[in-house]
């Protein structure tokens, strides 16, 4: 009797293990063509070079960084960055799509990865990095200052105690004001703006009497008035700006490859090579060589993903990083010579320091 319930039993065992694996194999459904699987594991990379066109977040109301020209074509510092990285890995700097963002939008913005890469005189900061995405490199140093009618004959921002300042919201400017308001015990009115035209309209029309940012914004900001001549950029400087280009979070390769255009950028430069004299051939320099895919060497563009010669399509498409600072701030007065924004080192004598903080990891 105990036998016969001891094989009932294991009958009864391996019907339900059958069973269940015949339910399992039909309840799990088949992957359907309207599915993103494959979408979703594609790269940043390989969704930019399917799309065609690199989407790029930019300012358009800040003049030498990234306005609108007489034609209405996006032109500045930061635009053609985003140019850059369009050349290295589309081989067409103008295979971009420019993406108007405001102060507050930026974080959203990256966070949603909507945009390949944003480009927008943007801080690099620790909370920033650890929640918008990744900060590429620092293509310009700057730091905050204070812009005042000079009227006022005021030579020192603590004298603006008692007086209004504007700001852009959504800002390290807002913080960084708040930070000096209480560090100096001043009683100061603060009129937020979440963009730049109504801020300035309300500066001009006299409802605030400083704005403050960057000082190179400052200096951008002033050459679109009436007359220039009557505001004054004060000397002090109360905080550090590190601005470059940024990526959202999630691909490593994206963001190696954004750094090391811009690497290519600097160490164009350094070697004195612009977009006049890219070399097509040897040229018995080997870091020149290397840098710009003419010897049998690489600096990993091919791990990249990115053509071996990818430096002389990006050089010769949008001129390296002396050139576009030339072409973009010079023209407003901020003065590179003696800045940080000079390079560190200039390659053909690399320990021959230049005094300025602009270098990237070595391109080998």
């Amino acid at each position: 009797m105990t036998g016969r319930l001891f094989l009932l039993a294991l009958a009864i065992v391996a019907g339900l293990m059958i069973f269940a694996a015949c339910t399992t194999e039909e309840d799990t459904p088949e992957p359907t063509d309207s599915e993103p699987m494959e979408e979703e594991m594609m790269s940043r990379l390989a969704t930019v070079q399917e799309r065609g066109t690199l989407v790029c977040a930019i300012n358009t109301v800040l003049p030498g960084f990234g306005a609108l020209d007489a034609d209405g074509n996006n032109v500045g510092f930061d635009i053609d960055q985003c140019r850059a990285v369009a050349a290295a890995v589309l081989g067409d700097a103008n295979a971009v799509e420019f993406r108007q963002t405001t102060a507050a939008q930026r974080g959203p913005t990256m966070q949603s990865g909507e945009v390949d890469l944003m480009v927008r005189n943007t801080t690099w900061t620790t909370g920033r990095d650890a929640t918008w995405g990744n900060f590429a490199q620092t293509t310009f140093y700057d730091g905050q200052g204070f812009m005042v009618p000079a009227s006022l004959g005021i030579s020192d921002p603590t004298e603006l105690d008692g007086s209004s300042i504007c700001v852009l919201s959504g800002t390290t400017t807002e913080q960084n004001l708040q930070d000096f308001i209480s560090q100096n015990g001043l009683d100061i009115q603060v009129l937020t703006f979440g963009e730049q035209p109504p801020l300035t309209e309300a500066y001009l029309a006299g409802q605030c009497q400083a704005e403050t940012t960057d000082k190179s914004g400052l200096v951008s900001l002033r050459t679109t008035y009436d007359n220039p001549d009557d505001h004054v950029i004060l000397g002090a400087t109360i905080s550090e700006e590190p601005l470059g280009p940024v990526v959202p979070h999630g691909d490593d390769q994206w963001y190696d490859i954004v750094k090391s255009t811009i690497a290519i950028l600097i160490y164009a430069e350094a070697f004195e090579i612009d977009s006049m004299n890219v070399p097509t051939s040897a040229t018995g320099n080997a870091a020149v060589d290397r840098l710009f895919g003419l010897s049998d060497t690489n600096w990993g563009q091919g791990d990249l993903g990115l053509d071996q010669t990818v430096a002389q399509t990006v050089i010769q498409q949008v001129g390296n990083y002396g050139e576009i600072y030339d072409r973009h701030l010079t023209p407003l007065g901020v003065t590179r010579e003696g800045s940080r924004n000079a390079l560190w080192v200039s390659a053909p004598c690399s320990m021959c320091p230049k005094g300025g903080e602009i270098y990237a990891a070595p391109l080998r």
